[in-house]
């Protein structure tokens, strides 16, 4: 791809068929969005209906040929694919797209773009490398197998086989040495946790889908002074705050990190492992869930999914929904408050402050 201060972005996306059109639209807008918190635009966004997606290119060859035609005529330099692609399929895509200038990114290689933007502190930059080495490996390798084709035939050894053993022992060694400094990074944590213990010390991990106001909970409770801004994945790296909780007079522990979001692969999850284990040993879990949106139960249901997977589902949480000041005066919250009543739920505004105070009574409450 030619050099270019800005993505110009074909946006595209593979859906089943039972797929409605507000489910197929909202899939659109969020990936919109992940493209403009890049720095991006998007020139076009488009949906394919598909029993099961292509083989060999993922699209079909009518909207692959379209897509090709318009990204030619409206100067786009990037096909963004809203799924997750194999090796082959990235490779064949590229191929195809590479004579009119335009490159391929599917949906992880746009959120890894978004991590390594975001990234700041030594240990979060690993872990995003350690991410995108992840993802990138198998393309690696794909690429590789083809190549070996066509120079070598079958059966025979050609010079991308051997380039492919170069490119994975290189993989692979760089791959253990990133696992060994994290090990090192959880090594850190694991002393902190030990000194906190030995203190006393409660910590309580604020978690929830990207751009719902983790950070400005942190902020409004501490007043750290964290980045936070209306854009996807704002903040990445864990960032710590302590906050006073005059009825049991006591000093807590609060640690914001990574927010979720949808179809994220479990091995990319994985990959964030020393990030997400102040999550796993925190003594109580801050959920927060932006009330205003229309999607928050769908988005409950992915932050509820992404804790299972890091074995951390059976913490004890409240539920902090949050932006109660965009709401209409006669929203029901008691509807909300019986609804997830096990999660002892507070409803806070971190714009206004409205709430915060009941919000530090509850975590007392939960704590001591």
């Amino acid at each position: 791809m030619k050099k270019t201060n800005k993505l110009k972005a074909i946006l595209v996306d593979c859906v089943p068929l039972e797929t409605t059109k507000k489910e197929a639209e909202i899939r659109l807008e969020e990936a919109e969005s992940l493209i403009k918190t890049f720095g991006g635009l998007v020139l076009l966004k488009t949906v394919q209906k598909k029993f099961k997606p292509q083989y060999k290119t993922y699209l079909g060859t009518g909207k692959l040929e379209e897509l090709k035609e318009e990204g030619k005529k409206l100067g786009a330099n990037i096909l963004i694919v809203n799924n997750e692609l194999k090796p082959m399929q990235t490779y064949n895509l590229s191929e195809i797209l590479r004579p009119e200038g335009i490159e391929v990114w599917d949906r992880i290689d746009l959120i890894l773009k978004i991590f390594q933007k975001h990234a700041e502190t030594k240990e979060a930059k690993l872990e995003i490398e350690l991410a995108s080495l992840k993802h990138m490996g198998p393309r690696i390798y794909g690429m590789g197998m083809e190549l070996s084709r066509q120079a070598g035939g079958i059966g025979g050894r050609g010079i991308g086989e051997t380039n492919l053993e170069i490119m994975k022992r290189h993989l692979a060694e760089h791959t253990r040495k990133i696992e060994k400094d994290l090990e090192k990074c959880q090594q850190s944590r694991a002393l902190h946790r030990a000194g906190r213990a030995r203190k006393n010390l409660k910590n309580i991990g604020i978690i929830g889908y990207t751009n719902v106001g983790k950070s400005s909970l942190l902020n409004a409770l501490t007043k750290k002074g964290a980045y936070s801004a209306n854009e996807l994945f704002a903040t990445l790296d864990t960032r710590v705050g302590k906050i006073y909780l005059k009825e049991v007079q006591k000093e807590v522990l609060l640690t914001d990190t990574i927010g979720f979001i949808q179809d994220l692969p479990t091995t990319l999850i994985k990959s964030f492992n020393s990030t997400l284990q102040e999550t796993v040993f925190a003594d109580l879990l801050l959920h927060v869930i932006d009330l205003s949106d229309p999607r928050f139960q769908e988005k409950i249901n992915v932050v509820n999914n992404v804790l299972v997977d890091i074995g951390a589902h059976d913490k004890k949480t409240i539920y902090v929904f949050n932006k109660i000041d965009k709401l209409p005066l006669d929203f029901n919250h008691q509807m909300i408050k019986k609804r997830y009543d096990r999660f002892s739920p507070v409803f806070v505004s971190t714009y206004t402050g409205e709430g915060l105070e009941k919000l530090k009574k509850e975590i007392s409450k939960q704590l001591f």
